[in-house]
């Protein structure tokens, strides 16, 4: 038995064995700047071929809101059929409070993240607080300010945070992003570091089960089996597929381009590949330097 994972040069060779395709945007579809021509052609293949297409993404943020900025990036809204968020996924939970951990939460949050994602809370019945001392749980939506800070620089935040016992909420759990040629940190970094601290947890988004389960209800009488999943992150795309039980594919030129080794231009080393998905822990169905048909 070997661990060689298939490299493709498309998705097309591939797509008649599917009905449905959940697809990651940062690194698939755009790269925070600008969107990628093969993935936006690669989308209305899809569409051609009877394809239902939903965007999953792990973006803090209300799916209209996505909307918006991918019309600006050039991905038109008939390009898909559905766009799912995590910022939608935390909504809906803070809204519903119809477990114990949300229930438990109160109405006071402190708003952690940068102002484009403020809008995130947005008409719910909870009072933003501008002190932790005052607040009964945090809202994670990423850094502040992502250009120039790292987690390093929320060491005392999170310290107190932790002594204040604050549960903290994770409207993103991607690590990083791809933005332009850069990467940055996202909320994920800091919910990571908060838990290896002590402190307590609750993600919404991709790898977790309940961002594919809002997949899959839009995806309505068509078998698991027949769906597939494209992302850029293994720690969050392919696991989050692997734990799902569906097909995953690797667009190899995202955050994990230079892991790789992968420079343009140049093939993707399988053996490179097969290595670092071991290290990670899950594996992809097949990897592909770019989502393209």
């Amino acid at each position: 038995m070997t661990d060689a994972i298939p490299i493709l040069d498309g998705i097309g060779g591939v797509a008649s064995r599917y009905r449905a395709a959940i697809l990651d945007l940062w690194g698939v579809i755009h790269n925070g700047v600008a969107a990628f021509p093969a993935a936006v052609a690669c989308l209305a293949r899809f569409r051609a071929a009877g394809i239902r297409t939903v965007l999953l993404s792990n973006a803090p943020r209300r799916s209209q809101e996505v909307v918006r900025r991918l019309e600006e990036l050039g991905v038109p809204r008939q390009a898909y059929d559905a766009i799912v968020t995590s910022g939608d996924l935390t909504r809906a939970a803070l809204e519903r409070r119809d477990d114990p951990v949300h229930g438990a939460l109160g109405r006071r949050y402190f708003r952690l993240g940068p102002e484009r994602d403020w809008g995130l809370m947005a008409g719910m019945a909870y009072d933003v607080v501008p002190d932790l001392a005052d607040a009964t749980f945090i809202v994670n939506t990423g850094l502040f300010d992502d250009d120039r800070e790292t987690v390093a620089d929320y060491d005392a935040f999170l310290a107190e945070a932790r002594e204040r016992g604050l549960p903290m909420i994770c409207a993103n759990p991607d690590l990083e992003v791809q933005r332009g040629t850069q990467l940055v940190l996202c909320a994920g970094a800091l919910a990571q570091a908060y838990e290896a601290r002590g402190g307590r947890v609750v993600y919404h988004g991709k790898p977790h089960a309940a961002a594919y389960a809002a997949c899959f209800a839009l995806f309505a009488g068509i078998a698991k089996n027949a769906v597939f999943a494209v992302g850029d992150s293994l720690l969050t795309d392919i696991a989050g597929a692997n734990r799902a039980g569906i097909d995953g594919y690797l667009v190899a030129s995202g955050i994990h381009g230079a892991e790789l080794g992968l420079a343009p231009g140049e093939a993707l080393d399988g053996a490179k590949l097969a290595a670092t998905c071991r290290a990670h822990g899950v594996r992809p169905t097949a990897a592909l330097a770019q989502l393209a048909w």
